[in-house]
């Protein structure tokens, strides 16, 4: 059974490496928001598989509509899985954690959001509005931490409005919810001018 197992997340990994071929070096993102816009620049030699997975979704138009669900001052602001209504949104497809890539959860960087299992982050991201070194992985103790693929070049002022905005309870969510929500507009692949 454990081989089987093996043989199976080696095929997926190695479909992965694949896309992960094609992925570009330094793609730009703009995510226009209800806030303002903010520009990214993802990291596709560092994080090729998260970067490819979620240039996939970018241009599948899957982030127009959707909302910064959670925003905490001083640590981050996530988006990318909810609607405004709060119905949970996520792709068909999982990423494998490339949280020990070398970059760290630091200020004005984007990573992956996650459950408890390391390798299943699918759709949601959040941006550090904080040094949050402690979401990098912990060599000593060998546990998984949460993938940076970018950084935000052009907008952090826009992303720390959002971090600071009021919030409370709202849909299935105890607290940490913008009162007045915060929509993805649109969500695409930047060239500079």
């Amino acid at each position: 059974m454990k081989n089987i197992l093996f043989a199976l997340i080696l095929g997926l990994s190695c479909s992965y490496v694949l896309a992960a071929d094609e992925v570009p070096a330094h793609p730009y993102i703009e995510i226009v928001t209800t806030e303002g816009t903010i520009i990214l620049e993802l990291d596709g030699k560092q994080a090729p598989l998260t970067v490819g997975h979620i240039l996939k979704l970018v241009d599948s138009g899957f982030y127009d509509g959707t909302i910064f669900h959670r925003v905490i001052p001083g640590f981050m602001a996530q988006a990318g899985g909810h609607t405004p209504d709060y119905k949970l949104k996520e792709s068909d497809d999982t990423i494998p954690n490339e949280s020990g890539n070398g970059m760290s959860n630091v200020r004005g960087t984007i990573a992956m959001a996650r459950t408890g299992d390391p390798h299943s982050a699918n759709s949601q991201f959040f941006i550090n509005v904080g040094n949050n070194e402690r979401l990098d992985p912990n060599k000593k103790g060998g546990s998984w931490g949460y993938t940076v693929f970018g950084f935000v070049i052009e907008g952090m002022d826009v992303v720390d409005k959002i971090a600071t905005t009021t919030t409370g309870p709202a849909g299935p969510f105890g607290s940490d919810v913008p009162t007045v929500p915060i929509v993805i507009k649109k969500m695409s692949r930047y060239t500079f001018k």
